[in-house]
């Protein structure tokens, strides 16, 4: 942020910065649901796909059968747990690995969201309030001179709420105990089969979430959208500290990790840098990040 700042008078205005914190609240909430999966040395290639499905899923409750919006919200995280639900079984009762698990759910869901919109946009013009969801500001409505979006909101409520449930719960313990030694923590007479199903769930319930977000300042559930997601969403869980293989991760880092991306992204569009540089350093980044991790581990 401060090279930014020097290099372009533009970047620290307020609309810019709002702009960074809007563009973080996605990839920062399927960030928090990866940094479950990763903490027990898994990996979910699913997120993004089942984001874009739970958008779909919001739209057809909505748009199709004309249901309450909260209704629509509820479907749409309850259609994410569903599916990580799954991905969890596959992987603790099927023994399939997880990246091979969650690469067929990713294209299946992808396969799922254009069938089950017609491979057609569904739009949320009968629901009028969905925009508030993420677009309108309810800290504005308190502090007019903080008009940030609701999205943004969700987002720090998502991570502070994932927060306490990794250090304060017993899901939390276990999710850590996976991923440092699952062998032990299975002779210790742990079911760790229904943990892993429970992280997995939990983790689709969020993905839920940034369903919602994208579709509501889209006002729109695409459903070609979603696959790259969750490549942002593991970079950004890896630059924030968490280890590939498990054990170690926080929410904090995770979210850092999500506004580096935003961050230099802004930056590198202010400076106007071609796009193809831009994917160059962010590249280079996640590199450097997990060479850090490897160091650490050894040190």
């Amino acid at each position: 942020m401060a090279v930014f700042s020097i290099a372009s008078d533009n970047f620290l205005q307020p609309d810019n910065l709002i702009g960074i914190l809007q563009a973080t609240a996605v990839n920062g909430v399927l960030a928090v649901a990866t940094t479950f999966v990763i903490i027990t040395g898994g990996i979910d290639l699913s997120i993004g796909t089942l984001m874009t499905f739970c958008a779909v899923i919001a739209g057809v409750f909505l748009t199709y059968w004309g249901l309450p919006m909260p209704v629509g919200i509820l479907a749409a995280i309850a259609a994410g747990a569903l599916c990580g639900s799954v991905s969890g079984t596959l992987i603790a009762k099927m023994k399939i690995p997880p990246f091979i698990a969650t690469l067929g759910m990713m294209l299946l869901l992808k396969g799922l969201a254009l069938v089950i919109s017609g491979t057609r946009p569904i739009y949320f013009n009968d629901t009028p309030n969905f925009p508030m969801i993420s677009q309108e500001s309810l800290i504005a409505a308190i502090l007019p001179f903080l008009p940030i979006p609701n999205g943004v909101l969700i987002l720090f409520v998502v991570a502070v709420a994932s927060s306490l449930v990794l250090t304060r719960t017993a899901l939390g313990r276990y999710t850590f105990a996976l991923g440092s030694n699952e062998e032990a923590v299975r002779l210790s007479g742990v079911n760790t089969d229904f943990w892993k199903i429970i992280v997995y769930t939990v983790s689709g319930g969020i993905c839920g979430i940034a369903g919602l977000i994208i579709a509501s300042r889209l006002n729109s559930a695409q459903p070609a959208l979603g696959q790259g997601y969750e490549l942002d969403a593991i970079a950004a869980v890896v630059i924030g500290g968490t280890s590939l293989s498990g054990g170690r991760g926080t929410i904090l880092g995770t979210i850092i990790g999500a506004l580096i991306i935003s961050v230099l992204t802004n930056g590198l569009r202010i400076l106007s840098v071609a796009q193809e540089w831009q994917t160059v350093v962010t590249g280079v980044i996640i590199i450097l990040a997990v060479y850090a991790d490897i160091l650490r581990r050894k040190g």
